[in-house]
């Protein structure tokens, strides 16, 4: 089968990625990423891409993935991977609502109550419409960032 992106590293290229597999840096991803460039270098080994992923443990879709990130997006891209443009999930609570809830947990507890726990201050929160919907999860680590 012919290759439609074909692996082609510069030496500086080849040293970088030769050093990160010796010593290991980076994550295991990083790694594998290196190893399979390494093999699948056309002035290297040149490993088929059915060899590469049967000795790392992966798919061979895998192992052409990296090669068309390489070839169309760059060296860079196809060892660290793409970063992310913004978080999995936008935050619940902003600056603001996190200072009303800290203050909120400064304060005393509601009568019958000796000291706040997180599910008290959560729905405490939300009866106050601070949110319109907080975990006891989120009001703590709101609060462990203050301790």
């Amino acid at each position: 089968m012919i290759k439609k992106y074909i692996v082609r590293l510069s030496d500086t290229e080849r040293e970088e990625l030769k050093a990160i597999v010796k010593k290991l840096k980076g994550s295991s991803q990083k790694v594998r990423r290196a190893l399979s460039l390494l093999k699948a270098d056309t002035e290297g080994p040149g490993w088929t891409d059915a060899k590469i992923a049967e000795a790392l443990a992966c798919r061979i879709q895998t192992v052409e993935n990296l090669r068309k990130r390489l070839v169309t997006e760059g060296f860079d891209t196809a060892l660290h991977g793409k970063p992310r443009l913004s978080a999995p999930r936008e935050k619940t609570l902003d600056g603001k609502q996190e200072a009303k809830v800290i203050a909120l947990r400064l304060g005393k507890p509601p009568k019958g109550f000796a000291s706040w726990s997180l599910r008290l201050l959560a729905d405490h929160v939300v009866e106050l419409g601070i949110v319109d919907s907080i975990s006891y999860e989120t009001v703590r680590q709101t609060l462990k960032k203050t301790a």
